[in-house]
């Protein structure tokens, strides 16, 4: 417990690790599932809950909404050195769906069991939002300025490409952005327990970029029980079923390489990235995330064609989730076409690149400090996400993004595996932790 945090407890005010389960309770309750045609519940009331958070502790904050119910919460925090380039906290409110009959606790409850908040957003990412309100309102209280200028976004929309969040701020409101030069954001920071001398935090500072497309094929319509060469059923399964198969090939980048070289020195043994089975065997619960980054991905997800039993259609049609590494579209576009063949067409329903940064400068150092500090055996690295982010849209403002929203975990839990997973959920003491970490990371940010 930081000094600040001793003095508070003493005289009897809340602190921020006082608080920070209560708000991520809260947040979880407001169901924000965002299905991606404006029939959610929540992004408006979730957008007021956080604005009256903050206005409580002496902030104005602006909620922007970018179409009925598709709300954003934007505040600025004033630092003890104005002139300073400013950093951008950035969350997002929405979750993806979640079915109640699948899950041991109900997703919109906040229930607290076996160590854990449980519910849809746990880490993905009202974890995150609940910290950095707990912060926030600790240091205001506590009449704590940060060395520079705050600027806070809890956004709308993420999960369907953040169109109606954060690409809507970027685009028809940037002032609220000026001066800001770095930000931190989601899905970084968090641990994995390489043995009882040493835990890696894994930071991220590169994602891969996406393209979600539709594929159409075009055949000839006709009577069930005929017989039909030109089936656009037949055609799209086949181009499917090559694309679900096809293993792209390794293509290790700057990130990727500087985590696997981490890793190794950690484990104390070389890692092969050309050997898939042997080098993910050793990386545990975050196997998941790590050998999604060392390959462009092409996930069928949906498919779509016919009206009843009886009639073949004349059309058939399919949804990808296809993710490509920093420098590497245009060769994903390329074996894509390839793979897919001549019969499909292919057109993109979202698209946004991909991003890399250095692991270095005065921001990481304060990502370090904080993290040793609260955990003496803690070692920040690199590392590349597979999915985005909202970092893709503030990048277009010249922001340096990193992944940094600290949780030390239990080496048994799937972390990976919590993010749009059943039972997702995050330990109590992994959101204590991580409110000491960015508590000490926004004094020396």
């Amino acid at each position: 417990m930081s000094a600040s945090h001793s003095a508070a407890a003493a005289t009897g005010a809340v602190t921020g690790e006082d608080e920070v389960v209560d708000l991520c309770r809260d947040l979880i309750r407001i169901d924000t599932s965002n299905y991606g045609d404006h029939s959610g519940p929540g992004e408006r009331a979730a957008a007021e809950y956080v604005a009256e958070k903050l206005a409580e502790v002496g902030l104005e904050p602006r909620i922007i909404e970018s179409h009925r119910g598709r709300a954003s919460t934007v505040a600025r925090i004033e630092g003890e050195d104005p002139s300073r380039p400013a950093l951008l906290i950035h969350g997002h409110t929405d979750v993806v769906p979640a079915n109640a009959d699948d899950w041991t606790h109900h997703p919109f409850s906040g229930e607290i069991a076996d160590g854990c908040v449980w519910g849809r957003g746990a880490v993905d990412m009202k974890d995150m939002d609940a910290m950095t309100l707990a912060v926030v309102r600790d240091r205001l209280r506590s009449g704590r300025k940060p060395p520079r200028d705050i600027v806070l976004a809890f956004l709308a929309d993420e999960e369907a490409g953040g169109v109606y969040g954060a690409r809507h701020l970027v685009d028809h409101h940037p002032g609220l952005f000026e001066g800001v030069t770095e930000a931190i954001g989601e899905v970084g920071g968090f641990s994995f327990t390489v043995n009882e001398n040493l835990r890696l935090y894994l930071v991220e500072t590169a994602q891969k970029g996406m393209h979600w497309m539709r594929l159409t094929v075009d055949g000839t319509a006709g009577h069930g029980s005929m017989t039909n060469t030109d089936n656009a059923i037949t055609e799209l399964c086949e181009a499917v079923g090559r694309l679900g198969r096809h293993q792209f090939p390794v293509r290790v980048t700057k990130t990727v390489r500087s985590f696997l070289d981490e890793l190794s020195d950690a484990l104390g043994t070389p890692l092969d990235p050309e050997d898939m089975d042997e080098t993910l065997a050793k990386l545990g619960g975050i196997a998941k995330i790590i050998g999604a980054t060392l390959r462009n991905t092409a996930a069928p997800t949906m498919l779509g064609a016919g009206y009843k039993v009886n009639v073949i259609p004349g059309q058939a049609t399919a949804h990808v989730d296809g993710r490509f590494l920093p420098g590497y579209e245009e060769e994903f576009l390329a074996d894509l076409d390839r793979i897919l063949g001549p019969r499909v067409r292919r057109e993109d329903v979202h698209t946004d690149k991909a991003l890399e940064t250095g692991f270095d400068g005065s921001l990481v150092d304060a990502m370090r400090n904080a993290l040793k500090a609260e955990d003496p055996i803690a070692h920040a690295v690199p590392y590349c996400l597979s999915g985005g982010t909202d970092a893709k849209s503030f990048d277009d403002l010249g922001i340096r993004c990193f992944g940094f929203a600290p949780l030390k975990l239990p080496p048994e839990l799937d972390f990976a595996g919590m993010f749009h997973g059943v039972d997702e959920r995050v330990p109590v003491d992994g959101l204590t932790f991580g409110v000491r970490v960015l508590d000490r990371f926004l004094d020396q940010c």
